[in-house]
């Protein structure tokens, strides 16, 4: 199976590398290609899989074609391949926003997979979400699911409504914690703690957290409870958040991206 991904910015290099070491693909079956010959040329030095800088010589050998651009390149893009794309081909979208419809009528083709990953893909840790057309198989769907998974872990889901409501939490999720972590290295910064100190207590906090969480079935409302005693510190600061309404503004913050994403779904 001939694997060629569309793009060589942040996400598509991620899926490339990932893929790249994947025991169902070698070096000879993984194709990317991206216009800037700059880029091409790096990519090259790198020796990690075939490098391309003109699609017809990539997309009429590839099996499945993962679409890695971005959303307002699309169109552009789709009439370019159109004439080189046949009909036994999958098209995995990793764009946000870029419905399956489209997809399928810009390309002529029916298989596609819509996907929603996330930055953490980078580091091998992110989640992506992803349905398909009632074209594609459950032999190919397995095949995408394994190469999503070379970044982390993939879910399937129902239908597109839950690729938008995944980017309101998954997709947008790692800038959330991220402003959270913000705000609590300038607390700690204000209380005095160096830049590297902060920087430790803030990270190993997180990490020691989400490890708790991952390897017990206990809920976040139990470990809550662990750690707050009637009284104490943590009380006063968990009784903080819920005096300033902090979760539903959280929740809030969710929708207004699962919203976002299904307006820009309609803009397109």
């Amino acid at each position: 199976m001939k694997t060629l991904v569309i793009g060589a910015g942040n996400m598509g290099l991620t899926y490339a590398e990932g893929m790249a070491q994947s025991a169902m693909l070698n070096r000879r079956n993984l194709m990317v290609f991206d216009k800037s010959a700059d880029v091409v040329m790096r990519l090259k030095d790198l020796n990690h899989f075939d490098v391309y800088e003109h699609l017809e010589e990539c997309l009429p050998q590839a099996d499945m074609v993962f679409i890695a651009v971005k959303p307002y390149h699309c169109d552009e893009l789709f009439k370019e391949m159109k004439s080189m794309v046949n009909k036994d081909q999958i098209f995995v979208s990793l764009m946000a926003g870029v419905t399956i419809n489209k997809i399928q009528e810009g390309l002529g083709a029916k298989k596609v997979v819509r996907s929603m990953p996330n930055l953490p893909a980078q580091v091998g840790k992110g989640v992506t979400s992803y349905t398909a057309s009632k074209e594609v198989s459950r032999v190919e769907l397995l095949m995408v699911r394994n190469l999503l998974d070379t970044t982390g872990e993939s879910i399937h889901v129902e239908n597109e409504n839950f690729i938008d409501a995944s980017t309101g939490i998954s997709g947008s999720g790692p800038a959330y914690v991220f402003y959270f972590m913000n705000s609590m290295l300038e607390a700690a910064r204000k209380m005095g703690f160096s830049k590297n100190d902060s920087k430790v207590l803030v990270s190993q906090t997180f990490e020691g957290a989400v490890t708790l969480f991952n390897e017990n079935d206990l809920s976040p409302d139990t470990w809550m409870e662990r750690v707050a005693s009637k009284g104490g510190t943590t009380r006063a600061a968990l009784d903080s958040m819920d005096d300033n309404n902090v979760k539903e503004l959280i929740k809030e913050a969710a929708y207004a991206a699962f919203d976002r994403a299904v307006e820009l779904g309609e803009e397109k």
